[in-house]
């Protein structure tokens, strides 16, 4: 294991040097998200005004906000864009020159993400974290963060964005077959922000997000957000990191064969 994490570091550190070197990027990137968060916060706000109960399918109006919040901050961190990297190296030829290196093929791209999740982590994550449970201390009028449930809304968001790595790093690969993602990436995106209660929460869709809460969409945002908001209980908190755990390990191993079978068709365009 160490000897691993000393072939890697460097990767790591260059992922953070990425993050450092294009920080105009980083932050108008940021900026445009936040953006999209407010505007679902103003479209939330309008059904919440025009609805005589204060309360939809278990969520008040302030359980919204929380909610949407943490919907953005939990995507932001556990987002992966091995699948637009591994398509742009096929598509411009580089990739041969990971091909030849003596490390593993995905590794390279995992510890490279984590190195820039660092860095969201102090820019990004404690920020707003700090933010929310301001606000939850002003509506409340008592602090609401239960430690345990935050630790465990963590290790929730780690099974996410293990899920959510291999998902995109598998669905990358594809690009050995198709050439170029470009088109099927945006497609991709919106069906995940859909399904996985990003959009809408899956309590509001009844039987179908019922169903849906089972998919490995659900486990990328709706998990850790029911968990750190608790509204989970003890009991479906076990079920569903059991759920998001069967589901690192089904696309760890998808990863692996689609990549071997990928290899087999090898095309480098460019290069």
């Amino acid at each position: 294991m160490k000897r691993r994490l000393r072939i890697y570091k460097p990767f790591t550190r260059a992922g953070i040097l990425e993050m450092v070197a294009f920080r105009v990027n980083f932050i108008f990137f940021l900026l445009g998200e936040i953006m999209k968060c407010f505007v679902m916060f103003f479209v939330w706000k309008a059904v919440y005004d025009s609805s005589d109960s204060t309360t939809l399918y278990g969520f008040s109006y302030d359980n919204m906000v929380v909610y949407l919040f943490v919907t953005f901050l939990s995507g932001y961190l556990t987002y992966s864009d091995g699948s637009y990297v591994i398509g742009k190296e096929i598509l411009d030829g580089s990739i041969a020159m990971r091909m030849i290196k003596p490390v593993n093929f995905d590794m390279c791209f995992l510890f490279q993400e984590l190195g820039g999740k660092i860095f969201q982590l102090l820019i990004v994550f404690l920020p707003i974290t700090v933010g929310l449970e301001a606000y939850r201390w002003i509506v409340s009028g008592c602090f609401m963060l239960n430690v345990p449930m935050f630790l465990l809304y963590c290790l929730s968001l780690i099974l996410a964005y293990g899920i959510n790595f291999f998902f995109s790093v598998t669905y990358g690969f594809l690009a050995f077959y198709l050439k170029n993602l470009w088109g099927t990436d945006i497609i991709k995106g919106v069906i995940i922000n859909f399904f996985s209660g990003a959009t809408v929460p899956l309590a509001f869709m009844g039987g179908f997000g019922h169903i849906l809460s089972f998919l490995p969409f659900a486990s990328l945002s709706y998990t850790p957000v029911m968990i750190y908001m608790g509204m989970y209980d003890m009991g479906q908190i076990a079920f569903y990191l059991s759920l998001q755990l069967v589901w690192l390990v089904f696309f760890y191993v998808l990863s692996k064969l689609v990549l071997q079978s990928a290899m087999k068709r090898l095309v480098v365009h460019g290069g």
